[in-house]
């Protein structure tokens, strides 16, 4: 492994020192009454991606932090184009145009998504007929 002269950093003490601009008192009292909603979810998708089967809390929580706030952001931004106040599939789409790989993501899901009604119709369809066999 190659050496590189940087000091090592041992961040297991877990006491840091931030001063720099004070917006760690806003972090903390946005989130600090919040439930987790994701913890779960993204500790099997850390775990998918090579990360401990059991990561830190403290990652988890920052990752989710990080989620939330992405998806805050985006459907703010989603509010604010076509309709203002409602978010619509048309305005995720066109927020994510221009990334590629985000706007192959949304079109699978909008494609399963499709895909699921239709078998769930088709479902119920039969299961409709089935039954009403059974009262003749």
């Amino acid at each position: 492994m190659a050496s590189n002269n940087l000091p090592e950093e041992n961040f297991e003490g877990g006491d840091f020192n931030f001063d720099d601009d004070g917006d760690d008192d806003q972090l903390v009292a946005t989130n600090a009454g919040r439930k987790r909603l994701f913890s779960k979810e993204l500790r099997c998708m850390m775990f998918g991606f090579g990360d401990d089967k059991n990561p830190y809390t403290e990652t988890v929580d920052l990752l989710e932090d990080l989620v939330i706030e992405y998806i805050a952001e985006t459907t703010h931004r989603a509010m604010e184009i076509g309709r203002t106040g409602r978010v619509q599939v048309e305005d995720i789409i066109f927020l994510v145009r221009k990334d590629p790989r985000k706007y192959a993501r949304v079109k699978d899901l909008l494609t399963m998504n499709e895909e699921l009604k239709k078998a769930r119709k088709a479902f119920d369809e039969i299961k409709y007929v089935g039954n009403e066999g059974k009262l003749k």
